[in-house]
């Protein structure tokens, strides 16, 4: 195969890992390219979105991981580009002006460190060679040693290392060659840890995500581990990706839970963003997310009315009066339309929903919980 045709085939291949741009919205999903490649959405310091190119360098796994399609027991077609090719490639791309940065991840060439050997060769390639000094964001892949590591953050604007899922007792029933302590905690908090307030690389950007649905973890689990990843590992992002029927290993038992409700997984992806939401944007502490006995998110309700009808006493807000958090707290009430709240109260009284220019279904939401005295 040639440069191209690997390309394409790679970038494919990276559709599943999402740790690079949300897709919770009609301006922020992936999109595929005219010759095939999946292009990436990110957003700027300065606002607004631009485009990343993602690929893996090689789809040549020597991993088990039970719910991957590119996992070493499975019969597909496998390439791996040399990072001059992909560092000739993206810098073609800037160039011609197609994109803002790269997303560059790989399946496990031999070993970890092997692979981050060329992922790395990949960024000092650009930084070096081609005095290409914009986004680049690189996978940290399980199991590469602390060295790896720091090179790899000491080259990127932004790194991520896949969570998968929250704790080992799950992680053990989808792969049995990593051990999740060693391999996915230890970096995740070294990650952490290097770009922390005030350490050398503060400024670079640390993400992670969860396979929803794969193992038999329940949503009160991942919202814990999402607790910790941003109150005391201070991570910028937490994604998240449903599990695919047919991708993995036909005994794991996310394939059983799919046969019984096979649209479930991906409303249930959804409500976990709505909880990150909550989490990054609202004020929600982790404690506060409700759940059913089970520990798992309602599927036909946003977590958000859920706690507005458990806590009665808590409403109605007073919208001319009320304090940025309670305002987040009134369901119909987003940050922006909160921004807007507290601009016209600098000036005058708001006399009703009407005046924030907001109609319909969620006009009627919003005074169900807010009154304008």
């Amino acid at each position: 195969m040639d440069t191209i045709e690997k390309l394409r085939m790679l970038a494919a291949d990276s559709q599943y890992d999402l740790a690079c741009a949300c897709g919770s919205n009609k301006d922020n999903r992936r999109t595929r390219g005219l010759d095939g490649k999946w292009l990436y959405p990110v957003t700027l310091p300065s606002g607004g979105y631009s485009i990343l190119l993602k690929t893996l360098l090689s789809n040549s796994c020597s991993n088990d991981c039970r719910y991957c399609p590119l996992r070493s027991d499975t019969d597909v077609r496998r390439c791996t580009l040399l990072p001059e090719e992909v560092a000739a490639v993206f810098m073609e791309y800037v160039r011609r002006r197609k994109v803002f940065g790269l997303f560059l991840s790989s399946a496990v060439i031999g070993s970890p460190d092997h692979t981050m050997e060329r992922l790395n060769t990949v960024a000092r390639l650009l930084r070096g060679r081609h005095e290409y000094r914009g986004y680049i964001h690189l996978k940290i892949i399980p199991g590469a040693s602390d060295e790896a590591v720091r090179e790899a953050i000491s080259l990127s604007t932004a790194v991520s290392l896949n969570i998968e899922t929250p704790g080992k007792r799950h992680y053990d029933l989808l792969s049995h060659r990593k051990d999740y302590d060693r391999d996915i905690i230890r970096p995740i908090k070294l990650m952490s840890a290097l770009t922390a307030k005030g350490e050398r690389y503060s400024k670079v950007k640390c993400t992670t995500q969860f396979i929803v649905g794969a193992s038999e973890e329940t949503d009160s689990e991942i919202i814990r581990y999402m607790g910790g990843l941003y109150d005391r590992l201070n991570f910028n992002r937490v994604y998240f990706s449903a599990y695919q029927k047919g991708l993995g290993n036909p005994g794991i038992p996310g394939e059983k839970r799919l046969a019984e409700a096979p649209e479930d997984v991906f409303i249930r992806e959804h409500r976990l963003y709505q909880v990150d939401f909550l989490m990054r944007k609202y004020g929600f502490g982790q404690g506060e997310i409700p759940v059913d006995n089970r520990g798992n998110l309602l599927l036909d309700k946003d977590p958000k009315q859920v706690w507005a009808d458990n806590h009665p006493e808590f409403y109605p807000v007073r919208l001319n009066t009320a304090d940025k958090e309670a305002l987040l707290r009134v369901p119909g009430l987003g940050p922006e339309t909160v921004r807007t709240i507290l601009k016209i109260r600098r000036d005058r009284r708001i006399l009703c929903v009407e005046d924030l220019r907001i109609r319909g279904k969620r006009a009627a939401t919003i005074r169900r919980y807010a009154v304008f005295e």
